[in-house]
Formats: structure tokens, C-alpha cells, sequence
């Protein structure tokens, strides 16, 4: 009885280890495939971005910190690099050593020229008016009165230094004739509240904390550009924006009159090889940061693809146009990324699958045959063996190739095959015995020529049949 059941056991239904044998390399090499497009798909963005801010109090630093806040709701950490300006933040840009940053539009990206390539811009954030305040004692109503003036245009480094010295172009003023200084806006603004000097300039947006502070400060008088709208139409790149009566504050009238501003806009700007999940982020952030409606500009005006000089992204670009991606509506950043940007992986299984499917369902069938058909190489030899016997002692040798088949009738038991395929073994089994019948035959045959030859007398002559010698 136990015989019978591990007889039976060698007969399955499914042969596990011949199709994990036929389906291994086809496996592996899909394997091997999907890592190369996941590696180039580059599924998988940074958990870490580095954002060029700018000046101590200044907006971009105030928007820095909202961006890394934004960020760090998925997991991003955005590290923060004060600078001095929009020229420090081209620089970092050009070598690398930030992933993005705040860029004003105009003078400071004409500057910079081929530094563009290899940048991509996210939108338009917000516009910069160019804040001149004075001194109330000193306080002038035109530019050209300006000579002789002590007056603080901040580090080259900011933009604000050439385009300023447009605007004393376009007035016949010549900068030798201003005494100018190059302080960061926060000693600036102690110097002049101190009294010495006489104005300072510099460009940001109405929420820097110094614009707050020195649009309330007793003493302190803003420039109003009473001819912004010529300025816009000789500086391309600037725009005519107006603060209006009481926006600062409505009780206390402040500012008592509306006043009229030139403003650059604020960019967004990163390296070309920022990650497209990283751009999206950011596009998505900067909406909600610069949506709303401000002293300068309407509800949804911000972030804008227009207004830049910098070729827009093209994940900034679909953003403007479709909105967020359609995953992450409805599921977390990380998920969506991956879900949308693996799909490059789907297609590539499917197209490996289908020719691989017609190539791993007659392998695993060859397989299997294979374990019964290599036998037919031994029975092969056996006959070839029985074939090349010489006519002498061919018994000798008929009794080792039936010993020879016995040994391989046993092994050929012990095979373990589905049912599927047992015609195969059994069909072996009986050309093992018909071998095996062909050997006796010729052992029989051997056995009858022995006894049928005469025995040879000592004198050279045939003894009879039974004779004794």
C-alpha cells in the first residue's frame, strides 16, 4: 500500500518547479526592465529642496518660510538661503548650489542673459513695486531733484542698483551726482531713520515688514511716480500699479493719498532638472500662497504664467491650463506621483508580456518532456552497445545491458510528473521493455548457437553429439 501511494505521489496535477524553472528568466528579465524605466522614470522626488530667499525683512523671505511650511504638509523639507537679491539667486541657480528661487522680472534677468539656460520658471508670483522713501524734511516730488542727495539703492546683488539707475536715466540724472550707498535694507532703513541719509530704495512686496513699518512711520514720505505709466511704456518689464488711500489703514487714512508705483514682478525660478513632482508642488503651493487678492492685484491674478522672461515649465505650464494633476485630488502626493508616473512601467510589462506569454507555455511543456526524453539516450546506447557485441561472449554482455535496464527502469520510476504528461512516461516505460525484450532475444539466440555447435575432437575431427571424449 505505500508503495502504491508514492507511486501515485509521482503523478501531479502542476509541476510548481518546472514552471517557477520555465518562468524564472522571463521573470528576472521583466524584473530587470521595470527597475531601468523605474530608475529612468525617476518616480521618486527628494525629500529635500533648497529655496534663495532674499534680504533680512524682506517678502521673499516671508514667502520662503510659507512655501516651506506648504512643503513639509508631504514630507518635503525646504532649507531657506538668505541673499542679498534676484542677482545673488540667478548666480546659486547657475552653480547649482540652490534648487529654486525668487527672481524679479526686468533688469536683473536682462543682466543675466545666457545665465538662463538650463532655468525654467514656475509663474509669476506677485508684482514688486519700487519703494523710494524719504526723509519728510528733504522729501522731493521729482526724481531730477534728487542730486546731491545721500541716497541707499542696496547690493548689486539685489537688481534694484540698475534698474534705478534706468529710472535716473530716463530723468537726465546723472548717478555721480547722488552721493549712493550700498546698504542691505534693514541698516538702511536704521540709517535713514537716524538721519543719515536722505532716502533709500529698494523693491519688494507691500508684506516685507520694513514696507509696513516705514509706510506708518511719522517722518517718512513715499515718492509717488506721478509718471509710472510713461515709465511702463520706456521699461517693458515694469509695470503701472497704484497703493491706494487707506489701504495701510482705513481709520487713521493712511497712506492720505493714492500713490502711484512702478513695479518689476517677483518670478519663480528653478534649475531645468528640478523634479517635475517638485515643480507641481511648488506651482500648487504658490497658488494658494499668492491667489488671494492684495493691495496690488485681483482675485486668482497670481501665480500667472505671464510676466516672465524666463521660459515657463512645462509641468507649470499644464497647471496653469488644467489645474492639479487628476490623482492628487483625490490621494496623497506620494501615491499620485508614483500612480501617475509609473505608468510608464504598465506599458512596458504589457509589451513584454504579451511575446513572453507564447514563449513560457512551450518551455515549461519542454521541460517536462525533457525529464522523460533524455532517458531515450540511455535506451539508445544500449542498443548501440548490443548492435556492436561480438559474436563471443555476447551473453556476458546481454546480462550487463539487462542489468543496465533495470537500473534505468528504476530511475525512470522515481520520476515526478504531472498527469498531463504521463502518456510520455509511460511510454517510455514499454520502450525500456521492448529493449529490454530485444536483449533477451539475443541472449536466447546466443544461448541455442552454443548448444547447437559440435564439440571439436583433439585430433582436429567433430565429435558426435553426446560422444564422450
Amino acid at each position: 500500500m505505500r508503495r502504491v501511494m508514492s507511486n501515485i505521489r509521482k503523478f501531479t496535477r502542476f509541476s510548481f518547479p518546472d514552471l517557477v524553472a520555465a518562468t524564472g528568466p522571463t521573470v528576472i528579465l521583466i524584473a530587470a526592465l521595470c527597475a531601468l524605466a523605474y530608475v529612468m522614470v525617476d518616480p521618486t522626488p527628494p525629500r529635500q529642496v533648497s529655496l534663495a530667499t532674499g534680504q533680512e525683512n524682506s517678502a521673499y523671505e516671508e514667502f520662503g518660510k510659507k512655501y516651506a511650511a506648504a512643503l513639509a504638509k508631504h514630507g518635503i523639507k525646504v532649507t531657506l538661503q538668505p541673499s542679498l537679491g534676484s542677482q545673488e539667486n540667478l548666480e546659486r541657480l547657475k552653480d547649482g548650489t540652490v534648487d529654486i528661487a525668487f527672481v524679479q522680472s526686468g533688469g536683473s534677468t536682462e543682466q543675466a542673459g545666457g545665465e538662463r539656460k538650463g532655468l525654467v520658471s514656475l509663474g509669476s508670483l506677485f508684482t514688486e513695486p519700487v519703494w523710494l522713501f524719504m526723509r519728510e524734511p528733504v522729501a522731493v516730488t521729482h526724481i531730477a531733484d534728487l542730486k546731491g542727495k545721500r541716497i541707499n539703492l542696496g547690493p548689486e546683488g539685489t537688481g534694484v542698483p540698475k534698474l534705478f539707475r534706468q529710472v535716473l536715466e530716463l530723468n537726465g540724472v546723472d548717478p555721480g551726482t547722488l552721493i549712493i550707498g550700498g546698504l542691505e535694507n534693514t541698516p538702511a532703513t536704521v540709517e535713514l531713520l537716524e538721519g543719515r541719509i536722505d532716502a533709500l530704495v529698494f523693491s519688494s512686496g507691500p508684506e516685507a515688514l520694513l514696507v509696513q513699518m516705514l509706510l506708518q512711520t511719522p517722518g517718512i514720505k513715499l515718492f509717488d511716480f506721478s509718471q509710472a505709466e510713461a515709465y511702463t511704456r520706456r521699461m517693458p518689464f515694469v509695470s503701472h500699479v497704484v497703493l491706494p488711500r487707506g489701504i495701510v489703514d482705513v481709520g487713521r487714512d493712511l497712506p492720505a493719498q493714492d500713490y502711484h508705483l512702478i513695479a518689476p514682478t517677483a518670478t519663480l525660478v528653478a534649475r531645468d532638472d528640478l523634479h517635475p513632482a517638485l515643480v507641481d508642488l511648488f506651482v500648487q503651493a504658490a497658488s494658494s500662497i499668492h491667489g488671494a487678492p492684495g493691495w496690488f492685484q485681483q482675485q486668482g491674478q497670481f501665480p500667472s504664467p505671464k510676466f516672465t522672461e524666463i521660459p515657463v515649465a512645462r509641468e507649470a505650464q499644464k497647471f496653469y491650463k488644467d489645474g492639479p494633476p487628476l490623482l492628487q485630488r483625490y490621494m496623497s502626493f506620494w501615491m499620485a506621483n508614483l500612480l501617475d508616473r509609473m505608468w510608464v512601467l504598465v506599458v512596458a510589462l504589457a509589451a513584454l508580456w504579451i511575446p513572453l506569454s507564447k514563449v513560457v507555455p512551450p518551455l515549461y511543456v519542454w521541460r517536462i518532456r525533457s525529464r522523460v526524453y533524455r532517458w531515450y539516450g540511455q535506451l539508445r546506447t544500449v542498443e548501440q552497445e548490443l548492435d556492436a557485441a561480438p559474436h563471443e561472449g555476447k551473453a556476458q554482455v546481454c546480462a550487463a545491458l539487462l542489468k543496465r535496464l533495470d537500473e534505468i527502469e528504476d530511475r525512470v520510476n522515481q520520476i515526478s510528473i504531472p498527469l498531463a504528461f504521463a502518456d510520455a512516461l509511460y511510454g517510455l516505460r514499454s520502450h525500456i521493455n521492448f529493449v529490454r525484450q530485444r536483449v533477451r532475444h539475443a541472449m536466447n539466440v546466443e544461448g541455442r548457437g552454443k548448444e547447437a555447435r559440435p564439440e571439436v575432437a583433439a585430433d582436429g575431427g567433430t565429435a558426435a553429439p553426446g560422444a564422450a571424449v
